[in-house]
């Protein structure tokens, strides 16, 4: 094989891998101050007396903390003025202590004792009657808050949370653009190690060490690696294909740099394509293309997506959600979380602003053949959108 598919193995391609020469900066203290101030202008905004933000994306992101959510309530209290409040089990205070990334009041609970009652006292201090609670909070946690504090008028935070999270300072964007950019390195090699009979658990494993090597402690964030005809299934199909020549070839892989996300899809053959693959190839290039041209400041997101769907219906295909087609949305927003608001669909009327970042793969899927998506990021400035990554030039060089 030739044009940058084949040619080599994993080893050799490992063994010339290294770290990332040019890592991105953390988010600084002074940048999280920032979030929390904006959070407390949102809260104004929408009437909200305190903030309630569990573990998770949301939490790393106000307060560096970067835990997922579990059966233990661990959580920041944001009041209107003061110091925040977190609130976490005691025998976590030393790891809390370490991540916690911002001036805060630790509310620490033994197991024996209520969390929820930790965080109602804190909200009488304070005189809140009226709590914004992060929307992906656990029902569990927000029925025992309720029980523990009935007087309380709980509403749920999107307004808040996605009106910070949603548009990234030029730190994140760093960041972001750095996880990106790995993974396309680590994409372009993986297609140089492909020869008929490797298998797609070979080809994933390979991208795990790989990121690894470049500098992605987690490895890969996520994978997808489908060979003929599990590409037409968006998210692939169960077990563990062999290559053959001929088969339409589909990875979907990403990883984590700092809790920011990368999440590239490139599509291509091993082998001559066939007339109908080009085809196929060429319209998603162009939808992709479209796609990237309709996204203009103010503009509602569902535009976006509209552009691409008149790509495909011209060339007879769809219309909306049928196959041939492209079966699910044009887009999600990403950032610490590798779907988050907003998103390239109909109906998603949110306006393009400075800042928000979207993935662009408007996949085309034919039925029981073969799916080609081409997926990359781009991120809205003043001036209109710009790639985080070049998208892929040609189904014969798919990385130039």
């Amino acid at each position: 094989m030739t044009n940058g598919i084949g040619g080599s193995t994993a080893a050799r391609e490992l063994e010339t891998l290294s770290l990332w020469a040019d890592a991105a900066p953390s988010i600084s203290g002074a940048e999280r101050e920032e979030r929390l101030e904006k959070a407390r202008r949102l809260m104004r905004e929408n009437r909200a007396d305190a903030l309630l933000i569990g573990a998770g994306a949301s939490l790393r992101y106000f307060a560096g903390v970067p835990w997922g959510a579990s059966e233990r309530l661990v959580a920041m209290l944001l009041p209107q003025t003061g110091r925040p409040i977190v609130i976490a089990p005691r025998f976590e205070q030393g790891t809390l202590e370490a991540d916690l990334s911002i001036d805060a009041d630790l509310r620490l609970w033994e197991e024996d004792e209520s969390p929820s009652a930790l965080v109602a006292a804190a909200l009488h201090e304070t005189g809140a009657t009226r709590l914004a609670v992060d929307p992906a909070m656990a029902l569990l946690f927000v029925e025992r808050l309720r029980a523990a504090a009935p007087s309380l008028d709980l509403v749920e935070a999107s307004a808040i949370v996605d009106g910070c999270r949603m548009y990234k300072s030029a730190a994140e964007l760093a960041l972001m653009q750095q996880a990106k950019s790995m993974t396309l390195e680590v994409q372009r090699r993986a297609a140089r190690i492909l020869h008929p009979g490797i298998r797609a658990s070979e080809v994933a494993r390979f991208l795990d060490q790989a990121h690894r090597a470049i500098g992605a402690p987690g490895g890969n964030g996520f994978v997808i690696v489908q060979f003929g005809r599990a590409s037409a299934f968006p998210h692939g199909l169960p077990g563990d294909a062999e290559l053959r020549e001929g088969d339409v070839v589909l990875i979907d892989t990403g990883c984590v740099i700092e809790g920011y996300h990368s999440d590239i899809t490139r599509t291509y053959v091993f082998g001559e394509p066939s007339a109908e693959q080009r085809r196929i190839w060429a319209l998603e290039q162009e939808a992709q293309a479209a796609a990237f041209n309709a996204a203009r400041i103010d503009v509602p997101c569902e535009t976006v997506d509209h552009a691409a769907r008149a790509v495909l219906e011209r060339a007879g295909l769809g219309p909306d959600y049928r196959l041939p087609g492209l079966p699910h949305r044009t887009g999600h927003g990403i950032g610490l979380s590798i779907h988050e608001p907003a998103y390239l669909v109909r109906g998603d009327k949110t306006p393009l602003a400075p800042g928000m970042c979207f993935s662009n793969e408007p996949m085309i899927v034919v039925p029981d053949s073969f799916g080609v998506r081409l997926e990359d990021h781009f991120y809205m400035t003043e001036a209109g959108p710009r790639w985080f990554t070049q998208p892929s030039p040609s189904i014969d060089r798919p990385f130039g």
